[in-house]
């Protein structure tokens, strides 16, 4: 266990870069757009919603890339690892473009539909926000793939030195643009913008450096999708209920007003910002676990040992986390905002927060096993129902006018029900770490 300690740190430590990248990208946004207009504040809630709670929904194309790169590494077969690796950038790339072209054409539609009337003010705003970043769409997804499938390879320094320099280039760019031009929301959109084109270039550039043509791209044949869609359809249900969990508590917080909106808005910020560095615990389980699962050197019970390390360090990790997390919005909430009636709403939502974070680890420490077993029905399902019966709940404390903190425990609820149902399936005699059961792969 004290080998397979040092691995995950060795793995996880550079990884937790790569998946802290985009909430600090959005954290940088909100920090200095928020410092300046409490009505901009507002309005990055849809708008990060739109930008980078969708592309949470390509997630899929994430873990099927690492887990088929993984896979075909841990069964020594590099030049399927190369093909597996080109069809999946033409397929980032296409929805990319198309992805471009659907937010320029309903960004408004959506976001009005969003917020509501009552906050209709703050959509204009939003709009600006969401129609800048939308040019980056491409460069985002193929950045995923390329970054995935690094991390595939079990290579998780050259994508943290490659978002080390996007966020610096970000940083800068929302300084100048948003400080000294004053272009707010909308000098924050361009700077996070060509912060993502520069992470794209420099990723694949890193991967030509490994021996992979990131430019020989090919486009899938159709037994090729029919292998994509049965590792992606489930990962993109299991995704698009965590997305859309998300989305309807921003939906419940806007229609409780701009201030109460301002507020969940630098939670929620800071809340993905310590959550995802639970991250590198389940992408070390996709990376490390085909190759005993499923490699030519399998070992169950180095699975189920490294299984019950990841979760001890996901249960220390979470309360580490939470520890910080809660304080800042006490120490140092004028980061993000000089309000202090934001600041209160902030402050009445301390403990739900704390909690929704000591949860988080854990339950991704889980499901990235369920993922690398591909094990993917039975997580897809339970995702769903979850996100089902959190929403129900939710709506019950809305219509009983509980505010914002009963968004935050329904949180709560929904991190617990996860947890306990990836816990469940991995010891149950259905599991994928058992020998006698055959890997799922639906």
């Amino acid at each position: 266990m004290f080998e397979q300690v040092r691995q995950i740190f060795a793995f996880a430590g550079p990884a937790l870069g790569i998946w802290l990248s985009g909430p600090i990208m959005s954290l940088i946004d909100t920090s200095v757009v928020g410092t300046t207009s409490s009505l901009q504040l507002a309005a990055l809630g849809p708008g990060t919603v739109m930008c980078d709670g969708l592309s949470y929904v390509f997630m899929f194309l994430s873990v099927a890339t690492s887990n088929l790169i993984a896979t075909s590494l841990a069964n020594k077969d590099e030049k399927e690892a190369a093909n597996h690796l080109a069809r999946l950038l033409f397929v980032a790339f296409g929805c990319g473009m198309a992805m471009l072209a659907a937010i320029r054409f309903s960004s408004n539609f959506f976001l009005s539909a969003f917020v509501g009337a009552k906050n209709s003010g703050i959509v204009p705003a939003a709009a600006t926000y969401v129609n800048i970043r939308a040019w980056a769409w491409p460069a985002v997804l193929v950045t995923m793939v390329a970054q995935s499938a690094s991390l595939g390879m079990q290579d998780s320094w050259s994508p943290l030195k490659v978002l080390l320099v996007a966020s610096l280039v970000n940083a800068f760019g929302d300084i100048l643009l948003c400080t000294f031009l004053g272009y707010g929301i909308a000098g924050a959109a361009w700077a996070t913008a060509l912060s993502q084109y520069v992470a794209g270039i420099l990723m694949l550039t890193s991967l030509k450096a490994k021996g992979y043509n990131p430019l020989a791209i090919v486009v899938p044949s159709f037994k090729d999708i029919l292998q994509m869609i049965e590792i992606a359809a489930p990962v993109l249900m299991t995704m698009l209920s965590k997305i859309c969990f998300y989305t309807t508590i921003t939906y419940f917080a806007t229609s409780l007003g701009p201030l109460t909106l301002g507020a969940h808005q630098v939670m929620i910020g800071i809340f993905t910002l310590f959550s995802v560095c639970g991250e590198p615990l389940a992408q070390t389980a996709q990376s490390f676990m085909p190759e005993l699962i499923s490699g030519k050197t399998r070992n169950f019970e180095q699975a189920r040992t490294l299984l019950k390390t990841l979760l001890y360090t996901g249960a220390i990790l979470g309360f580490s986390l939470a520890s910080i997390g809660v304080a800042v919005p006490f120490l140092v909430p004028q980061l993000f905002t000089n309000d202090s009636a934001i600041v209160a709403q902030m402050h009445s939502v301390a403990f739900p927060f704390f909690w929704s974070i000591v949860l988080t680890p854990p339950a991704l420490s889980l499901e990235g096993t369920l993922l690398a077993g591909r094990d993917l029905g039975f997580l897809g399902l339970s995702m769903t129902s979850c996100f089902v019966c959190g929403s129900l709940l939710m709506k019950i404390f809305h219509k009983l006018g509980l505010g914002l903190n009963s968004c935050w425990w329904t949180l709560v609820l929904f991190q617990s029900a996860r947890l306990t149902a990836s816990y469940t399936r991995l010891h149950s005699s259905k599991s994928i770490l058992k020998e006698c059961a055959p890997a799922a792969t639906s």
